[in-house]
């Protein structure tokens, strides 16, 4: 991964570093953080996180199906057998916030609804990611993607443990244990991270003048999930101000 590490990796460091610089970031880590703020903060992410994470498998097929347009074959068929094993993950996010959504009810006079919260308008952070993938797959550089699902693969990996262990820590296990969709990303994403790894230092070995253009792509993805989570945090602490637990 030599390539990787000098022509992809510098260029991804400052978005990066946005995971424990960021100050919506630092907050949800914070042990000092409102419980019923963490929690509502997980009801409004996961509900959302289905937007997000529904055409997964079509972005990474298709990326595939691009790549073998330019003449790169084995990378192609690579992403769309990986594409497989992405399908109807936003399933999970759903039945997650389900869970969320009913744990909530219980607890708060302000009750929630789950298909609601599905219909919300999308952020424009939402949408931003969205068009970033698109914009990628369609453009001249399709390679991009990967290095999209490598740097949301680091932010699972690197990020969402201390989440969840914020979450056991603050709400307790009963909730953590709630978290499907993420406690299976913070695993099974370490084994993404190498595949995608893999598949870029493929594609830069190809191509070594692209591989700032990948980067950048992929640090694009990280801040404008970056902002998506803050969104979600701070809808959670505008609406949960006046609110108080029924017991």
């Amino acid at each position: 991964m030599d390539l990787l590490k000098k022509l992809y990796e510098p260029h991804t460091l400052l978005a990066r570093s946005r995971l424990d610089s960021d100050s919506s970031m630092r907050r949800l880590v914070d042990p000092s953080i409102r419980p019923a703020v963490l929690e509502r903060f997980l009801i409004e992410w996961m509900s959302r996180a289905a937007y997000m994470t529904e055409p997964v498998d079509g972005w990474i097929r298709r990326t595939g199906q691009r790549c073998i347009e330019l003449g790169m074959e084995k990378l192609g068929q690579s992403l769309i057998t990986h594409a497989k094993s992405e399908t109807g993950h936003h399933l999970m996010t759903i039945d997650d916030a389900r869970s969320l959504v009913g744990h909530w009810n219980t607890r708060y006079a302000s009750k929630l609804n789950l298909e609601e919260l599905l219909a919300q308008t999308p952020t424009e952070s939402m949408k931003e990611y969205r068009q970033l993938h698109d914009e990628t797959i369609e453009g001249p550089y399709p390679v991009g993607q990967i290095a999209i699902e490598r740097e949301i693969g680091f932010l699972a990996v690197h990020y969402v443990p201390r989440v969840m262990q914020q979450v056991k820590n603050v709400l307790g296990k009963e909730v953590a244990d709630k978290l499907t969709f993420l406690a299976e990303h913070t695993a099974v994403d370490v084994g993404h991270t190498l595949l995608n790894e893999k598949m870029l230092e493929e594609a830069i070995s190809r191509s070594p003048e692209q591989a700032r253009i990948y980067a950048e792509t992929g640090a694009r993805a990280m801040n404008t999930y970056i902002r998506f989570m803050g969104d979600c945090l701070h809808i959670a602490e505008d609406l949960l101000a006046p609110l108080r637990a029924v017991a």
